[in-house]
């Protein structure tokens, strides 16, 4: 299997137990992950070779976070080390009608503060067929974006197939700048990109036609989106592929799950799964790009596969609690396959 390199923050995420609110706990649960740490994750349990870079600071905090890439089969050769805290984010875990809140306490993080030529981005991409970047990461601050710019110029020199999951967070993008000229240089290099109808719209302006997300999130149609993939496709021209989940959020812990694939030509779409009782949404995103990396990679020629197994995979995930998706390529192909009972294996 072709070799993948992840590129993005880790952080320590401390959440309220089960479904309490903030203001009711008394100790926190402890879980290491982040949007590009969640993908490489997903596609070290699928078999594929994966290196995980990111800046941590050198301490305890800082060690547990590499340790948990490397006990989950993530490459750790690449990071480098320096600046004082790893950033943190703060879950409260929602239920039926009430939303998940998320807080942040990342600035001055290691990742925060790095900057261009800490990385020897040659070096990372030897022998490196893949490379995946999430809209996180230029929105944590100008350096961050910079060293980004650098890994996808230098992964486009290489011919290395370049993915991103636009991935936009309302609560980043602190820095004085617009995302809109950021992503939209980056994204220039991208081959496949990610993104659902509020990434296109907060990042390019971009929006699918007739749709009210905030009103109609429970409706929501592959249909509804082609004018999205469409409209990115032009904006974009180096993408091959265009990918959008299609999550409907009937509530806090029944949504709906399903996504489409568009290659210029074709618009392909996969099956859709009722998730009725979420454990877990966080990672679902990430979950799917590490379903869709393996899918293009373990199946070049048959793209609907690929789609039906990320959006099977990231189904699971909203099953799992932590950032990560924990499952096999077995347990993938056996929901594919039309098994969701969840009986006992024996």
């Amino acid at each position: 299997m072709k070799k993948v390199v992840t590129f993005g923050e880790i952080m320590l995420r401390l959440s309220p137990p089960g479904f309490l609110r903030f203001s009711q706990a008394n100790n926190f649960d402890v879980v290491y992950g982040g949007g590009e740490s969640n993908v490489a994750v997903s596609l070290a349990n699928y078999g594929v070779p994966v290196q995980f870079v990111t800046r941590l600071p050198k301490n305890d905090i800082g060690e547990c976070a590499m340790m948990e890439m490397r006990k989950r089969g993530v490459g750790v050769d690449h990071i480098v080390y320096g600046g004082d805290r790893l950033g943190i984010y703060f879950l409260e875990t929602g239920a039926v009608s009430r939303g998940s809140k998320v807080v942040y306490d990342r600035a001055h993080s290691a990742m925060a503060e790095i900057k261009s030529g800490m990385i020897d981005w040659d070096k990372v991409f030897d022998g490196v067929e893949w490379f995946h970047w999430t809209g996180i990461t230029p929105a944590i601050s100008q350096g961050a974006a910079d060293v980004c710019l650098e890994a996808v110029k230098k992964a486009s020199e290489l011919g290395v197939t370049i993915s991103t999951d636009l991935n936009y967070r309302a609560k980043l993008w602190k820095y004085g700048v617009e995302p809109e000229a950021i992503m939209t240089e980056l994204t220039s290099y991208c081959d496949v990109i990610l993104g659902n109808e509020e990434d296109a719209e907060k990042h390019f302006g971009i929006k699918p036609e007739g749709l009210d997300i905030t009103t109609q999130g429970h409706d929501v149609t592959a249909e509804a989106f082609q004018s999205v993939c469409e409209q990115m496709m032009e904006k974009f021209p180096r993408a091959k592929k265009v990918i959008t989940t299609l999550r409907g959020s009937i509530s806090a812990s029944h949504n709906t799950w399903a996504g489409v694939m568009y290659d210029g030509k074709t618009m392909y779409q996969s099956p859709q799964y009722q998730i009725t009782d979420i454990v877990d949404r966080v990672g679902g995103g990430d979950s799917f790009m590490g379903g869709l990396i393996y899918g293009l990679l373990k199946y070049p020629e048959d793209d609907q596969n690929a789609l039906n197994f990320a959006v099977a995979a990231s189904a699971l995930k909203h099953t799992i609690k932590g950032d990560a998706n924990l499952v096999t390529v077995d347990e993938v192909q056996k929901l594919m396959g039309g098994d969701a009972s969840g009986r006992v294996a024996r």
